[in-house]
């Protein structure tokens, strides 16, 4: 089988990202520095640009620059989870972020390589205190519908997004939006906040549209055709799509199959060309029709714990299940030793705000976890619950070599595998659960992995509550210096893993199966399947 790995590049983090005095970092995938430099500017100077590519071709396996692409043609992407909804201002979770990716675009977007580039802007500045965020935008950009983006349209979705994330988003300090001229928009905020450009990635959609989710109309290289819960999203190229020559399909369609096991049997026929999360059992037994393209989920991986659940109360306990885990095994066994371990909230890329120093903080000890349980008054140990999304099959094995490990400490653990609306409505909303294990992932702000643990953060599904936490956040937020702010974002992983939040256990591998007649494949470090760069391979 031909193996083709795209590696992303780590690109050197004290690179800014326009984000105030501070100097931001520049957040990527996974594991080598990028081959290619791609300065962004100190806080107060302007980035501008007349045409930008989804991703620089600089990240591409260069292989496929060689392969002839051609315009036109189909492909269909297989998806073991349906779309939680296609209003792009209401979406919680990475697989539907992955998909609407196409459909909708920001002021800014992110690159393959974390960079983050003006998409509906053409050129943005933000103030020395990092409260002023002046964009230009970016003339002639056209909705799926034929009209043009105005200053009004961005305005309106600022403002629409802000209200719908509410007091416990970044958007929490926003102060007002200006439209200085047909073509420049000012954000200001309440608060200076370093890291507030990522989160102007969020689809702008038209002032007049007033059903996004049921007609979804955006800027981005695909337009909506139809969507059929449970079955298909089918799109299709956006002829008047401002980044010529983007893309190069006509037409693509997302194909919801929520039993993995059918999902793969659809890629081994042919009825599906492209299915992401393999395991690598998978992916030995797949042939040389397809190609293997190896890069990160960008995700948080973990048996998440409910803290305010009898026995998880107890700090002890938690720390006994991470002392009972083994997480090589898991690493080896479901993605050949390729996954990065993690001991707290947050991807080993965000590099000059990640704490190294938690990965090892629990090393697989059965005796420690058991002397724990027995200091805890859980000698006998207990039952518990883990909930699993079944139509992840990274998840569910996970939790499978979970409750062996456990067993090993007295921990008597069972699966409850649901599916993920399910999952959505007990779990993560209602709160009603013991342990469950998924994947979290974020944006290319650092505070974004860590505000979920905030005490009175409306997305806390773990019940933590920690008050020294709460108020590191809050200093780490308002900090504008980059290394006084990298030092209090890494104290507060150290709080999380010390804590014992939950059990972590690894960035995963992501294998990608792509059918070998299409090249142009590449991965994020944040969610986002981008076919515009994918194209059908010439004789």
């Amino acid at each position: 089988m031909k193996q083709r790995r795209l590696l992303l590049g780590v690109l050197t983090v004290v690179t800014a990202i326009a984000l105030g005095a501070c100097q931001g970092d520049k957040n990527t995938d996974t594991s080598e520095a990028s081959n290619h430099s791609s300065e962004t500017p100190t806080a107060g100077e302007s980035v501008n640009d007349t045409q930008q590519t989804p991703a620089d071709t600089d990240d591409l396996n260069n292989q496929d620059y060689q392969d002839n692409p051609v315009y036109g043609g189909s492909i269909v992407i297989g998806m073991t989870q349906d779309l939680v909804s296609l209003d792009p201002h209401q979406i919680t979770d990475a697989g539907t972020r992955n998909v609407v990716f196409n459909l909708y675009e920001g002021l800014v977007k992110p690159t393959s390589d974390g960079d983050l580039i003006p998409a509906v802007a053409s050129d943005y500045s933000i103030s020395e205190d990092a409260m002023t965020y002046r964009f230009i935008l970016r003339e002639g950009v056209a909705f799926h519908d034929g009209s043009t983006v105005t200053a009004e349209d961005v305005k309106y979705s600022i403002e629409r997004y802000a209200e719908i994330q509410g007091e416990s988003s970044a958007f929490s300090i926003l102060d007002e939006v200006v439209i200085e001229d047909e073509q420049t928009i000012v954000v200001k905020l309440k608060d200076g906040n370093s890291e507030f450009l990522p989160s102007l990635t969020f689809g702008i959609i038209p002032a007049s549209n007033d059903d996004p989710e049921g007609n979804p109309i955006g800027t981005g290289p695909f337009k909506f055709v139809s969507y059929t819960p449970g079955q298909n999203l089918k799109l299709q190229k956006h002829t008047a799509y401002w980044n010529s020559p983007y893309p190069y399909l006509d037409n693509a369609e997302f194909k919801f199959v929520a039993d993995v096991d059918t999902a793969f049997l659809e890629l081994q026929a042919g009825t599906v060309d492209v299915l992401s999360y393999l395991t690598a059992a998978q992916v030995e037994v797949l042939g040389d029709s397809y190609d293997i393209v190896e890069g990160s989920m960008n995700l948080v991986q973990a048996m998440f714990l409910n803290n305010a659940y009898e026995p998880l109360t107890d700090v002890r306990v938690r720390q006994a299940l991470c002392y009972a885990v083994d997480r090589q095994v898991m690493n080896d066994f479901l993605f050949g030793g390729k996954s990065h371990l993690l001991g707290t909230h947050m991807i080993s890329s965000i590099v000059k705000y990640y704490e190294p120093a938690t990965e090892n903080l629990y090393e697989h000890n059965v005796e420690k976890a058991i002397q724990l349980l027995e200091e805890a008054g859980y000698g006998d140990g207990f039952d518990l619950e883990i909930t699993v999304p079944s139509s992840y099959s990274q998840h569910v094995d996970t939790a499978q070599i979970l409750v062996e490990q456990l067993a090993e400490v007295g921990v008597r653990a069972t699966i409850r595998q649901v599916e993920w609306n399910t999952w959505l409505s007990d779990v993560y909303r209602e709160r009603n659960y013991q342990a469950t294990v998924v994947g979290f992932d974020g944006t290319l702000a650092p505070g974004d992995w860590m505000k979920r643990y905030k005490s009175d953060a409306s997305n806390n599904m773990m019940n933590y509550t920690n008050e020294e936490y709460d108020t590191i956040f809050e200093q780490a937020k308002a900090v504008v210096d980059d290394t006084e702010k990298a030092k209090l974002y890494k104290q507060l992983q150290m709080i999380l893993a010390e804590d014992a939040a939950a059990v972590y256990i690894q960035e995963p591998a992501d294998f990608v199966a792509v059918n070998n007649k299409y090249g142009g494949y590449q991965f994020y470090p944040v969610a986002a399947q981008d076919l515009s760069t994918i194209y059908q391979r010439g004789e």
